[in-house]
């Protein structure tokens, strides 16, 4: 048996237990979408509970921001309950509509960054608090700093988790992959802004990065693997500056296989580490038998 054929298996085989493990996990009983720039509509499993109050332990709501070609109920169908389940007020939305059902994250990201400050602010006047934390994935892990460098969200985030983000873009055929991954067309993917923009080298991601990758004030943790057929090459996701931590999952557990979809959507490797990005002052060991726990 090929080197090619025994990495492919033992991936197939810890993917399938991520997913176990996930399932393990407080699980959604029903789904239900909203936009930004409407109120608060509870998803399973504790995401968008408006009823959820601060605590001393998490003085900090956490906003989701899902990826490209994704939505807030498939994205966060983990993530979001496993941080309610542990006290956070969790909330998530969709964003970047080009007409596709259940399809987001496609509309120019300008303007999708305009939709997470309306987020931000509408998470905040439920709250009453005057910071969020952002955890995103792919797109939506790079995003959130165009909202903060360009339309004034630098003061009301405090941390910046990303899961496999795009912080200076991605080949084309990574993003090629997502949409035949997904099976979304490449029809769909060539009328999406949201696609060209997150290439290497486009004006975007040219003025996105202009003067440094990170601003004062904001935590900033990048959580990557090394099997990203996605945002390639996987360094590249890595941010450059002070207060920045970035991690790869195979120096925690040298057998996650994890790629793109699965670090951000069921890998409990990457969420024990999102968690002690979130709570630094109580971080734990993040193992192999992080899964566990």
């Amino acid at each position: 048996m090929t080197p090619c054929r025994v990495t492919s298996r033992y991936r197939r085989v810890f993917l399938l237990f991520l997913i176990v493990s996930a399932l393990l996990l407080p699980a959604p009983s029903a789904v239900a979408t909203r936009h930004a720039h409407q109120a608060v509509t509870p998803l399973a499993g504790g995401v968008n509970d408006s009823s959820c109050r601060l605590s001393t332990a998490h003085p900090r709501p956490v906003v989701l921001v899902h990826g490209t070609f994704e939505n807030a109920v498939d994205n966060w169908a983990v993530l979001g309950p496993y941080l309610a389940g542990r006290g956070y007020c969790v909330f998530s939305f969709d964003y970047g509509k080009r007409g596709v059902p259940l399809v987001y994250g496609l509309g120019p990201i300008e303007d999708s960054a305009g939709e997470l400050a309306t987020e931000v602010d509408t998470v905040l006047a439920a709250t009453g608090a005057s910071t969020v934390d952002i955890v995103g994935h792919s797109q939506g892990g790079m995003m959130p700093r165009y909202y903060m460098k360009f339309l004034g969200g630098s003061p009301k985030v405090n941390a910046l988790v990303g899961l496999t983000p795009s912080n200076h873009g991605t080949t084309a055929n990574g993003l090629s992959r997502l949409a035949n991954t997904i099976g979304v067309t490449g029809a769909v993917a060539d009328s999406a802004p949201a696609v060209s923009e997150q290439l290497v080298g486009s004006d975007f991601m040219r003025r996105l990065n202009a003067g440094g990758d990170t601003l004062p004030g904001v935590h900033y943790t990048v959580i990557a693997t090394r099997y990203d057929e996605v945002v390639t090459p996987y360094q590249s996701q890595f941010l450059t500056g002070p207060d920045v931590r970035n991690i790869l999952v195979q120096d925690l557990c040298t057998v996650d296989l994890s790629e793109h979809l699965a670090l951000g959507t069921v890998d409990p490797i990457a969420f024990h580490e999102v968690v002690n990005a979130l709570d630094p002052a109580h971080a734990t060991r993040t193992n192999c038998l992080s899964a566990l726990s």
